[in-house]
């Protein structure tokens, strides 16, 4: 779908949550390894999720930079992706085939911290997933710096490094922020 095929004034019903393990953060030489998605509403309610390891060659893994392979060497990643990781082609379609039947002809608007990142990985490597994704996003660091920089708020998040455990936490964050605009502001 191209930019002129989308209805601006469509408002979305649902959000696309994405968290992808990476070998790295540059989308030509580095590849996935890792993905969950959720699919909620705008209650946060989950309607559906999926994940998976992706196999990658042993020269994919060898190019690793000193962080993400430490990082993926802890959480047992790496490991992961050389015993059980999965097809990349396979799982981009039913990546592909999660949204189609959760959002139909609607866009799926991607929503996650930082997922400028992600959305450069699925632009790179999963084109099938890209074409269904709405151009705009939800980046969750964006509600971060602002409640960092205008009320001094913070959200305590653990460092797991792994996909699913990150966008869990993506979501409870902005819960976070949104449950204190709407609540604790008028207490301060």
């Amino acid at each position: 779908m191209t930019m002129e095929q989308y209805d601006k004034n469509q408002l979305p019903s649902k959000l696309l949550w994405v968290d992808l393990e990476m070998t790295g953060l540059d989308p030509v030489k580095d590849v996935i390894l890792e993905i969950s998605a959720i699919i909620t509403d705008f209650n946060f309610e989950k309607l559906a999720d999926y994940e998976a390891v992706i196999h990658q060659s042993e020269k994919a893994l060898a190019r690793m930079t000193d962080w993400p392979a430490q990082q993926h060497k802890i959480s047992g990643l790496t490991e992961k992706v050389r015993q059980h990781g999965r097809p990349e082609a396979e799982v981009q379609h039913e990546v592909a085939d999660l949204i189609r039947s959760n959002f139909g002809s609607e866009p799926a608007v991607l929503a996650g911290n930082s997922i400028h990142f992600d959305r450069m990985f699925i632009r790179q490597w999963w084109p099938e997933v890209e074409s269904l994704l709405h151009y705009r996003m939800l980046d969750v660091s964006s509600f971060k710096v602002l409640m960092q920089g205008k009320y001094n708020l913070s959200f305590a998040k653990k460092e797991v490094h792994r996909a699913k455990a990150d966008i869990e936490a993506s979501i409870d964050e902005l819960k976070y922020y949104l449950d204190w605009l709407h609540h604790g502001s008028s207490n301060g």
